[in-house]
C-alpha cells in the first residue's frame, strides 16, 4: 500500500544506512506509538526501507499496523530470550517497504527472564547487528519505564528521540530523561545521541501549549524539532482501523505533522549522529564548554 500523494515523492535527502533510533519517554501518554508507527510510514513512504521493533508489552504499534492478536505469533521476546533468528520474525507489514517486529504481553516476562542471562543490557542490539544492512531506519518503540526492555534498545540505538506532551511538568521531565541518558551512555552506550525532542499533542489556541513550546525552545535550543504534533482527532482515530495516518486521511493535519518530521529526521540525520550529552547540565539549563551559549541545548 502507498499514500495517494505526490507529497512523497517530492523528498528524498541523503542517505542514513542502518541508523537506529529509539522513542523513549518514561511518562506513559505522550505520543511514543502514535510517533513510532507515523513516521516510520512516512520514511517508508518516502522510499526510506524502514523497520519498526515493538519494545512494548502493551503491543499497541503492533496493532496500529494492523496485526491482530495471534498467540502463534513470534515476537520480540523470541529474539531476546530464546535468540530466535530475524528472518522468523520480521514481518511485512500493510505499507511498502515497513516492516515490522511484532510484541506480545508475554514481551512482559522478558524483563524478569533477562536478570540472570549474560550481557542482558545487549540483547536487542545483538539481534538488530545484522538488520542494519537492510534497512536504512530501525525505530524501537520503547516501553513507559526504565526496565531492561528500555535498556536494551538505548544500549542498540544510535539516538533516542523524546516525545514530549505540552503540559506543565514537561521541561521538569525532560530534564530528569536527560539526566538518564547521560548515565546511560557513560555505562551502556558511548555513541548514544539526541536525535530530537518532539512536541506532542499541541494545542496553539492554549496559553499552556505555546508557553511549553517556548520554554521548550529556548531552554533546548535546535535539539527541538521544528516540526510539532498538533492534537487532531482524525490522528486519535487512526489506529482503532490498523492504519497509519498518511493511510487513514492524508489530508489531516496529523499527516502533514509527521511528513514533515520525517523530512527533519532524514536532513538532520547525518549531524545529529553522535551529538553529545555529556554537555548538558539538567541541573542549570546550560551547556558547557568553550563558545557554548547558555540555554544553546544538547549540541
Amino acid at each position: 500500500m502507498r499514500p495517494h500523494s505526490a507529497r512523497f515523492a517530492a523528498w528524498r535527502g541523503g542517505s542514513l544506512l542502518g541508523k537506529v533510533i529509539a522513542v523513549v519517554n518514561q511518562k506513559g501518554g505522550v505520543g511514543k506509538t502514535t510517533t513510532v508507527v507515523n513516521l516510520g510510514a512516512c520514511l517508508a513512504a518516502a522510499d526510506r526501507r524502514t523497520l519498526i521493533i515493538d519494545s512494548d508489552p502493551q503491543a499497541n504499534t503492533t496493532a496500529a499496523l494492523g496485526f491482530p492478536k495471534n498467540p502463534s505469533r513470534r515476537t520480540l521476546y523470541h529474539a531476546l530470550i530464546l535468540e530466535e533468528p530475524h528472518a522468523r520474525l520480521v514481518q511485512k507489514t500493510q505499507v511498502d517497504g515497513l516492516d515490522l517486529v511484532p510484541s506480545d504481553k508475554n514481551l512482559a516476562g522478558a524483563s524478569i527472564e533477562l536478570v540472570s542471562v549474560e550481557n542482558r543490557e545487549f540483547r536487542l542490539s545483538k539481534f538488530l547487528e545484522p538488520l542494519r544492512s537492510d534497512y536504512e531506519f530501525i525505530l524501537i518503540d520503547c516501553p513507559p519505564s526504565l526496565d531492561l526492555l528500555t535498556l536494551n534498545a538505548l544500549a542498540a540505538c544510535d539516538s533516542v528521540l523524546v516525545p514530549i506532551q505540552c503540559e506543565y511538568f514537561a521541561l521538569e521531565g525532560v530534564s530528569e530523561l536527560l539526566d538518564t541518558l547521560m548515565r546511560i551512555r557513560r555505562n551502556l552506550n558511548r555513541n548514544l545521541g539526541v536525535e530530537g525532542i518532539l512536541l506532542t499533542m499541541y494545542d496553539d489556541r492554549t496559553t499552556l501549549s505555546r508557553q511549553v513550546s517556548s520554554d521548550l525552545r529556548s531552554f533546548f535550543g535546535q535539539q527541538v524539532f521544528k516540526t510539532v504534533i498538533p492534537r487532531n482527532v482524525r490522528l486519535a482515530e487512526a489506529p482503532s482501523h490498523g492504519k497509519p495516518i498518511i493511510f487513514y486521511d492524508i489530508h489531516s493535519t496529523g499527516a502533514a505533522s509527521y511528513t514533515q518530521l520525517a523530512r527533519e529526521v532524514v536532513s538532520n540525520g547525518a549531524k545529529r549522529i553522535g551529538q553529545g550529552l555529556e554537555r548538558f547540565d539538567p541541573g542549570t539549563g546550560a551547556t558547557t564548554g568553550p563558545g557554548v551559549e547558555e540555554g544553546a541545548g544538547i549540541d
